[in-house]
């Protein structure tokens, strides 16, 4: 079993920046693809953005490229997704989300974290 707890949330002017952390269960990691999601009210989860935990490729959604930055602290089991130029359009709530390398279906999920992004 993955454990995923989410950090890092609040509320931020648009432009400003935020940072999310994930902190994972170490049981298996490295046979594991983390990632973002979110969903904002009255719509449907939507990818952000993942990386392949072992090897350190990642994928981005197109509407956060060049803005959001998703790394991970091997050492600390530990996933961040750097958010720089927020926009409102950001504003939801940010699950992290653990699938197994070679599956399409995301099977960890942690509680989620509100990020609030205001004009």
């Amino acid at each position: 079993q993955v454990q995923l707890v989410e950090t890092g949330g609040g509320l931020v002017q648009a432009g400003g920046s935020l940072r999310l952390s994930c902190a994972a269960s170490p049981r298996a990691l490295a046979y594991l693809v983390l990632g973002w999601f979110r969903q904002a009210p009255g719509q449907e989860r939507e990818f952000v953005a993942a990386v392949v935990w072992s090897s350190g490729p990642s994928t981005y959604a197109d509407s956060v490229k060049g803005r959001f930055t998703i790394s991970r602290d091997i050492s600390r089991n530990t996933m961040s997704l750097q958010m720089d130029a927020l926009k409102p359009e950001d504003t939801a709530v940010y699950y992290c989300a653990a699938k197994r390398r070679g599956s399409s279906s995301w099977d960890f999920w942690g509680q989620g974290t509100q990020v609030t992004v205001s004009l």
